[in-house]
């Protein structure tokens, strides 16, 4: 067995050149420009669903605590077990995938989804804990598998797809802070309506997505090539894959830490507890251009390694700012850290994709990633917050947090590096 790491043939896009298509008729060739539209419009809606049952708890937390009398600890366990599930069941995820088929277990996923919203509005706490549970399993699986999924279907225009697919998490996750809780008051919904409110996105997501099962096991007709579901091995020793997996980890940790930590450090300073909460989702919608602008940028020659120095340099910038002048020019603060958390993910994602030479490696990939970021990214949160109760203020917390920055930009260029994660048996 021989070792190799090999070098990435890019074109502008830097992904991997189709072979040269043979001769179609027009009919033919609009025909499969709609398929691809199809398939893009699937992925968007399955990326937006990857955040909303997730975030739509925090607005509601207080509504929560009030309704079942559940302690502090017993609240945060609702955002945090996903997330924790996120890390451990990863790992697991490209088996599934090798097994069913990524299009079936996508398919499943999104119906799993639904079930642990719908787990969720059973009047009982238990009920509660466990479809969380679910949604995590759910959404462990969907996060490994939609960027294999980019890669086998849009070979030449991964790092486009890559960026629309991070764009529509963030997009999510901003629409659910911004809308559960206005719809509840609306309509008039208790809380358990309001977050099963999220599955009939689900539900939509499983619709959208059943054509592509369709189309690939009855279309396609046979089954896939044994070559096809050979499992990827030895990628926990491979240099670049780590590269990429500490990248998303540092991106995971600086997301989750910032997500809950930050109105808090604003309302210390002195700013109103509503404005705080806007700040933050000021954040999470300026974090949108960041992950939709990163793509176009790569698409245009723009050296990946550059983009990483940048983004980390915004996020570094936007917590100085925090740490200086937390109640002064916080909408600046706040764009820095939404611009460069935006393009960090999109990165992120992109590397799943480009550092991986097919679609088999890009799930093993994205799950190790996955795996280490998602563990580490759920305990970023009681980090800051030990340290900070440790000190008396902000102040250490932040600057870990920029000193984060370090490694982030080592392991981003490392990713940068126009290399396969990957060994090939000879």
């Amino acid at each position: 067995m021989q070792q190799s790491v090999n070098e990435e043939p890019l074109d502008r896009s830097e992904s991997p050149p189709r072979a040269p298509a043979a001769p179609e008729g027009a009919r033919a060739a609009r025909h499969r420009r709609g398929s691809n539209a199809l398939i893009a419009v699937s992925v968007i809606l399955l990326a937006v669903n990857l955040r909303p049952a997730l975030v739509a708890v925090s607005p509601l937390l207080g509504a929560i605590r009030a309704d079942t009398g559940m302690s502090a600890t017993t609240a945060g366990l609702l955002t945090t077990l996903p997330v924790v599930c996120f890390g451990v069941l990863s790992p697991f995820a490209p088996r599934i995938g090798n097994r069913l088929g990524a299009n079936v277990a996508l398919l499943l996923a999104m119906v799993v989804l639904v079930a642990g919203t719908a787990v969720r509005l059973l009047p009982s706490m238990t009920a509660l804990l466990l479809g969380s549970v679910v949604i995590g399993l759910a959404l462990a699986v969907a996060n490994v598998l939609l960027p294999s999924v980019i890669k086998r279907e849009f070979p030449s225009r991964a790092a486009l797809m890559s960026g629309v697919y991070s764009m529509s998490m963030f997009g999510g996750a901003a629409l659910a802070a911004g809308v559960t809780v206005p719809v509840q008051h609306a309509a008039d919904l208790g809380w358990r309506t309001a977050l099963g409110f999220w599955g009939l996105l689900g539900v939509l997501g499983v619709l959208v997505w059943l054509p592509q099962v369709l189309r690939r096991t009855g279309a396609a007709g046979a089954p896939a090539r044994p070559a096809d579901n050979r499992p990827v091995r030895g990628l926990w020793k491979h240099p670049v894959a780590w590269a990429v997996a500490v990248f998303f980890t540092g991106t995971t940790l600086i997301f989750y830490a910032s997500s809950a930590w930050l109105p808090t450090m604003l309302t210390d300073a002195g700013m109103p507890s509503g404005t705080a909460g806007w700040m933050l989702s000021f954040m999470s919608l300026v974090a949108i251009a960041g992950a939709f602008f990163t793509p176009i940028l790569t698409g245009r020659n723009v050296p990946s390694g550059v983009l990483v120095v940048l983004s980390v340099l915004l996020t570094m910038a936007g917590f100085a700012g925090v740490l200086a002048a937390p109640a002064t020019a916080t909408y600046l603060w706040m764009a820095l850290l939404g611009l460069g958390q935006g393009a960090m993910l999109s990165l992120s994602v992109l590397f799943f994709v480009l550092r991986a030479p097919d679609a088999r490696h890009t799930a093993q990939l994205s799950s190790m990633s996955q795996c280490a970021g998602y563990i580490l990214g759920s305990v970023g949160p009681s980090a800051v917050g030990a340290v900070h109760q440790w000190t008396g203020d902000w102040a250490v917390p932040l600057v870990v947090l920029i000193v984060l920055g370090i490694p982030m930009i080592w392991s981003g260029l490392g990713s940068a590096r126009k290399r396969y994660a990957s060994y090939e048996i000879t």
